[in-house]
């Protein structure tokens, strides 16, 4: 495992160092995860993409960008998709939103896609589409009896698809291994379902990170701040879902040594 002699966090907005080595990195780079979707069995919210590897490309002193989660749905409408982190050569795309209940078009797409949002008119639809190497699928609806909604997808995961009476689960985040810290955190997980009240429970948020949908009076919860998970869907109670999470940036590196010409 490669080891680094220096390491930088971005919560927010930032820049590339100056002494930063384009051929000597560790990078992590994930979306802001997006919103659950809103009204009664909201779909939960998609996380953000997630990027990792080694000895990115970029350019000291250019533009890191840390995408913010997005605004859970309201009444009958889907939440908002998450934002883009950039490192250099890399994007990861924001989280699909969770969908609306009762809407009869699928999630858009993200980095992983959102769960489909409660429908009662007896057919199951499909939760939106993950971006290929950044995450997974969001899960569907179960549409009769005890109709439900889907879970956003996560970035180690698709989406739990609805059941009869059981909301879907977000999908699974994935664990980085920072090779300067050695530690191991785990980000990107799924939206829960939102409770479709007097059909259906409400679906857990994925691996800790997503937010778990909303159940009785208690609302849709948010993904986790810098961990881009996606935010919890809404039930008839509480009706908006739950906001995603931000992303986040890691890069570990060893300087360039400069190369001398000794002349004698």
């Amino acid at each position: 495992m490669p080891t680094y002699s220096k390491t930088q966090t971005y919560l927010s907005n930032g820049t590339v160092p100056a002494d930063f080595n384009p051929l000597d990195n560790q990078y992590l780079v994930v979306a802001g995860g997006a919103g659950g979707g809103g009204s009664n069995g909201g779909g939960g919210g998609g996380a953000g993409g997630y990027l990792t590897g080694y000895n990115c490309s970029a350019t000291p002193g250019g533009t890191v960008t840390v995408g913010l989660g997005g605004a859970g749905g309201t009444v009958g409408i889907s939440g908002t998709a998450g934002n883009n982190s950039t490192f250099g050569v890399i994007t990861a795309t924001g989280g699909g939103p969770g969908g609306g209940a009762a809407l009869t078009v699928s999630p858009a797409t993200g980095g992983s896609g959102g769960g489909k949002g409660a429908n009662t008119d007896g057919v199951n639809r499909a939760g939106g589409l993950g971006t290929s190497g950044q995450g997974n699928n969001g899960g569907a609806t179960f549409a009769s009896p005890n109709y439900s909604s889907g879970g956003g997808g996560g970035a180690g995961a698709v989406g739990g698809s609805g059941a009869s009476g059981t909301g879907g689960v977000g999908g699974a985040g994935t664990v980085f291994v920072d090779n300067y810290t050695g530690l191991s955190t785990t980000y990107a997980g799924g939206g829960g379902a939102g409770q479709t009240v007097g059909y259906s429970t409400n679906g857990a948020g994925g691996s800790g990170v997503g937010g778990a949908g909303a159940t009785g009076a208690t609302a849709g919860v948010a993904g986790s701040t810098n961990k881009g998970g996606g935010g919890g869907g809404a039930n008839d109670t509480v009706k908006t879902g739950g906001a995603g999470g931000s992303g986040i940036v890691i890069i570990n590196w060893n300087p360039q040594v400069a190369n001398f010409l000794i002349m004698f």
